[in-house]
């Protein structure tokens, strides 16, 4: 299997509320499009730097990641990040990586978000089984 990527709408969660609010306009909701690697093998969302400070994400933490080289690096945690793929939508936090790294979509949010790798097409779907909206287990 190749790398799969995906066009996703990455949004700051903080403009969210605060336009919910009516203290910030819509027009000034911090957002912007990211092709980005869908990543199985990765846990969380992670984006860089430059990301972060477009969108104006705030750190929330620092957190010991382990590397796929088996490396144990610390990074700091931004959240709140809205990420909208198609008709889906999740809320979660995102590990930021150095410089211009290459961002991934990791299982958390996949999974949320209720999509699946199309195995012979190599793209990101909406599951089949629940084309309308999100179904999660929760056993």
């Amino acid at each position: 299997m190749g790398l799969v990527y995906a066009d996703v709408e990455l949004i700051n969660g903080d403009d969210l509320v605060l336009a919910r609010k009516n203290i910030i306009g819509e027009e000034e909701i911090r957002h912007m499009p990211v092709n980005i690697l869908v990543d199985t093998g990765s846990i969380m969302l992670a984006i860089n730097e430059s990301i972060r400070e477009q969108l104006g994400l705030t750190v929330v933490e620092k957190r010991k990641v382990q590397l796929a080289n088996s490396q144990i690096a610390e990074y700091d945690v931004v959240a709140p990040v809205e990420l909208r793929f198609k008709n889906r939508r999740t809320s979660c936090n995102a590990i930021v990586l150095p410089g211009d790294s290459e961002p991934l979509l990791g299982a958390i949010p996949l999974e949320d978000m209720d999509v699946l790798i199309h195995p012979t097409r190599q793209e990101l779907i909406i599951h089949p089984d629940h084309p309308y909206f999100a179904q999660m287990k929760l056993k």
